[in-house]
């Protein structure tokens, strides 16, 4: 097959903390309400991502071609045909449950999956939005207890105010919690474990409070504080037609802020993966087009666009903002 881009389907999560902005903001029409997650880049049988070209799904499509992946992925993934990475879209129209994820040592372990290190960047926030991000101060795991037991675990965390174009890295056993207001695209590693220490005495659909896992939670947490949060020093660096800027590069992933703008320039930007990985472009804000040698691929806000590995010579086009997310 030839190795072209081709869009995904996202597969939609209606968790009660979730609004309907990725439907009015994205027009991703996916029939959720609430609508609080859009899984645009995921092989998780939680939620598979589809491919509307060839009628499958994001899964069945790389187990029929693996070399899609890139050396790199296969190799990180011992060889089979899935992605170790999930990118989404998050609508908090309410706050998360505060909440931990173990490493892959533990949740291997314990649960059979990998664990779970992930990546922030803050696409909008209401005034006066913020997150959850470590404690504030060193804790042990006999005071993170009493005061669950007693509502009171708010006073150990620490609150940072987030803006547009924030970004945050969240490393396994770090206590966190995205808060209302906040639209968020998150990368991460194929993973969808989460140990929920509180959950404001929330209930479901069901009229039932949603589980606790404290104990998980209490093996698995970094009890050192966290003290002030700074932004992390970033550059964007200009190039004919757009700009770019590194946001995250760990072992799990690597992305970077595209921003296009071959209109100013009237000039292509050429684009072309090597034979490593595959890369994900996720559109964020505008339009383009990516196109190559008899090949033509549109993209809008909202939409992700899957490039195999050593794909063919590409050209991008367009005023946007995307995210490229390679492994």
């Amino acid at each position: 097959m030839k190795r072209t881009p081709f869009l995904l389907s996202p597969a939609a999560k209606d968790y009660l903390w979730g609004g309907s902005r990725l439907n009015d903001d994205f027009n991703l029409a996916l029939d959720a309400s609430p609508l609080a997650e859009a899984w645009v880049c995921s092989t998780h049988p939680d939620g598979e991502s589809s491919v509307p070209a060839f009628s499958c799904t994001l899964s069945s499509l790389l187990k029929n071609h693996p070399d899609f992946l890139g050396s790199h992925t296969l190799e990180t993934t011992k060889g089979k045909p899935e992605l170790p990475i999930l990118i989404k879209f998050i609508d908090a129209r309410k706050d998360l449950s505060v909440q931990v994820h173990p490493d892959d040592e533990y949740a291997l372990q314990h649960e059979g999956q990998l664990g779970k290190t992930e990546m922030w960047y803050v696409l909008d926030a209401r005034p006066g939005a913020e997150l959850i991000y470590g404690f504030n101060r060193e804790v042990t795991k006999e005071q993170i207890r009493e005061a669950i037991g007693r509502g009171e675990i708010d006073s150990f965390l620490n609150r940072v105010p987030i803006h547009k174009n924030d970004l945050f890295f969240i490393t396994p056993g770090t206590v966190h919690a995205i808060g209302a207001g906040a639209l968020i695209a998150e990368v991460q590693e194929a993973s969808n474990i989460t140990y929920r220490l509180y959950d404001y005495d929330r209930v479901d659909k069901t009229g039932k409070k949603r589980p606790l896992h404290v104990d998980q939670a209490l093996d698995v947490l970094n009890l050192q504080g966290m003290g002030a949060v700074r932004q992390p020093m970033r550059l964007l660096k200009y190039r004919r037609g757009y700009a770019s800027e590194l946001l995250s590069r760990c072992r799990y992933f690597q992305a970077e802020r595209v921003l296009l703008n071959t209109e100013v320039y009237r000039r292509l930007v050429d684009y072309k993966t090597t034979e490593n990985s595959f890369h994900a472009l996720l559109c964020f804000d505008g339009c383009g087009s990516i196109s190559g040698e008899n090949f033509m691929l549109n993209f809008f806000k909202g939409d992700c666009i899957f490039v195999p590995s050593d794909s063919i010579p590409l050209k991008l086009h367009g005023k946007a903002h995307l995210l490229d997310v390679s492994c």
